[in-house]
């Protein structure tokens, strides 16, 4: 489930960069002479919060991904500290 999430949030945040750079594009070429007063604003509006959401989606991403790291590498810790002492036990069950 993790994995389905992750691709999910990814997928979330380069599609709104994607829009992003195709309004830009649209805004300053095709659509430049088009837009004039609030419609202007408007769409500069939500190009900005198409950004935002992209940023915050990576943002939250690499969070998870820390995350993920650090549970990983606590699972990985303990599960050798049991390997070490299953080993030390059979060590002292076979000198005896």
């Amino acid at each position: 489930m993790r994995a389905h999430t992750r691709n999910r949030r990814r997928w979330f945040g380069a599609i709104c960069i994607a829009l992003a750079i195709l309004m830009l594009i649209a805004g300053e070429t095709v659509l430049k002479p088009k837009l004039a007063g609030v419609v202007l604003l408007g769409y500069w509006l939500v190009c900005l919060i198409l950004t935002t959401l992209a940023a915050m989606a990576a943002i939250v991403d690499a969070a998870r991904v820390g995350h993920e790291i650090r549970e990983e590498q606590r699972l990985l810790v303990e599960e050798t500290l049991r390997q070490i002492e299953r080993e030390k036990r059979a060590r002292d069950v076979s000198k005896k």
